[in-house]
Order: structure tokens, then sequence, then C-alpha cells
């Protein structure tokens, strides 16, 4: 491998292991070989949120610039120009080693760009739009390299964990996403549990949700934990070689969700995160599960000793 693209693919580790530790755990746990093209697409996808997330002190017009300006830059590397960038080389050797779909990598990229200007989402069909783009496609573009014996079969369970990944990660991070003046809560839920916009940013200063939030908290719990079932089948379809790493991953990224329940879900008073023994614990039980093991979607059962 070239200097310049082994340099790329561990910019991409890099950026991997220092955001993405749930996943970057789960990763641990796939073949040698296989590592290097899960960092390659967690670094496009962090690299871009970076622009967008990580620049608030920048207008969100020159974000948008910074965003084009990589964007067209990748573009370009996939109609073979040379890249100066210190992680695309990686990201498009990965693209061409597995022939994955350009029109994923596109709807990411919209969607990146919608958190430049939509501040909140009306209902649940209109996040799905977002979230399409934002997760979605994320598990689509992981499928080559996971090796499903039907790729057709396995899209839409794979579609299925992206979007339970994305509806955790929102739930966990409510605070987070206020203080960027963003609420992916869908506006309808909120007035369906009588919780306005005003009361989200009131709770998040005092650091502790009403009888409301937590209620409609439990809701959009209910919501991901669909995503999960609907999501489960499509582990045993992979490789056997894959299915500790996403498995791993299912339970990681679901035991936030527990988490929360055990924190009263109230979604102010800390983060969600799953203990680092439990996480240990859940991988090496992961890595012992022989290949082809159905995920049993009811909690009792997946929950780490």
């Amino acid at each position: 491998m070239e200097p310049e693209l082994a340099a790329a693919y561990e910019r991409c580790r890099q950026l991997h292991r220092r955001h993405g530790r749930t996943y970057y755990l789960a990763t641990r746990l796939l073949p040698a070989w296989k590592r290097p093209h899960v960092h390659a697409l967690y670094g496009f996808t962090r690299y871009a949120d970076e622009i967008v997330d990580s620049t608030d002190d920048l207008p969100p017009a020159v974000r948008a610039a910074r965003l084009r300006e990589w964007s067209d830059r990748f573009v370009a590397g996939l109609h073979g120009a040379r890249v100066d960038d210190p992680l695309l080389p990686a990201v498009l050797h990965t693209i061409e080693r597995f022939a994955m779909d350009r029109a994923d990598f596109a709807s990411f990229l919209r969607s990146m760009a919608m958190d430049l200007e939509v501040t909140e989402y009306a209902d649940y069909g209109d996040l799905l739009g977002y979230m399409e783009g934002s997760a979605a496609v994320i598990g689509t573009m992981m499928l080559p390299i996971l090796e499903p014996a039907d790729a057709d079969v396995a899209r839409e369970p794979a579609r299925q964990l992206g979007l339970a990944f994305q509806l955790t990660n929102f739930l966990r991070d409510v605070g987070e996403d206020l203080q960027r003046g963003r609420i992916y809560l869908p506006q309808c839920d909120l007035r369906t549990f009588g919780v306005s916009p005003a009361e989200l940013y009131q709770a998040a200063a005092c650091g502790t949700a009403t009888t409301a939030i937590r209620e409609l908290v439990r809701y959009e719990i209910t919501r991901a934990r669909e995503h999960y079932a609907a999501a489960a089948p499509g582990v045993t379809m992979l490789a056997p070689t894959s299915q500790a790493c996403i498995r791993t991953a299912f339970h990681l990224y679901g035991g936030i969700l527990d988490e929360i329940e055990r924190a009263d879900l109230d979604v102010f008073a800390r983060r969600a995160t799953v203990p680092t023994r439990r996480r240990l614990q859940v991988a090496a039980r992961c890595l012992l599960t022989p290949a082809g093991t159905p995920i049993a979607t009811s909690r009792a059962p997946e929950r780490a000793s």
C-alpha cells in the first residue's frame, strides 16, 4: 500500500477510535483485513459531521461552503481525480474495492447539508427523510464489507439498524443537540405529550427532565426498539466472520436505551453510556456466540450480566 493511502487509512482509524468508541470496539471483532475499510467509512461520515457541528463558531454559510468544497473534492475523486486530502484517499479506495453504491454517499452528504438549514422536524416521516441519508445509507454502505449471503435480502435489516442507531443517538444527545439549536424529536410527538420546545430548553438548562419529557422519551425508546427488532434478522444473514461485530454493536447501542431507562428516562441528568466493564462483557459474549444464532429481541436475555 502506498504511504499516502496507508496514512489516510490510519487517519480514519484514529478518528474512529477517538470519536466512535462503541462502534470501534465492535469493529475490533472483524477480521483484520476488513477493519480499515470500516474505519474509512467512519472517517468519511465523521469528518463531514465535524464540518457541520465542530465549527459552531462559524456562520452556517461558511460551514455550508466548507462542506460543499469537501464534497466536491470527494466527487472529483470518484471520477478519478487525484485528491489532496488527509482521509479521502482511503474512502475512495474502499468504495472502489467493494464497488459501493455511490448514491448512498450522495444521500449522506445531502443530510449533512440539511443540518445547516433544518432545526426541527414536523413528524416522524419528515425525520425519516433526514435519517435515510444520515443513518440508513450507512447500514447499506457497510453491507459489501460484511458480506451477506444475499445483499438484496439483507438491505432492509441493514437500513433498519442504521435507523435504530441514529434514533438511539438522538435520545442520548438531546441536550447536546439543543445546544446547537436542533430538535430531532418530532414536533408532533412533543405536542402529543404536552412538551414545548421552550420546555426542552429549560429542562436542559436545569439538568432535569419533567414528567412529560420522560414520557416522550419512553415513547421514542419504544419506536427505536421497533427498528432494532426489524434489524435483528439481518445479523445472521452476514458472513460468519462479520456477525460478532454487528451483534456487539446491536447490543451496545441498544444498551444505551437501557441506560436511559435506568436513569428514569432523564436524558438531561447525565449522558447515557454503557459502562466499560459491561461493554467488554458484551463484546466477549458476542465473540463466543456461534455464527447463525438469532438475536432475541426480548430485553432480558440480551442484557449483559
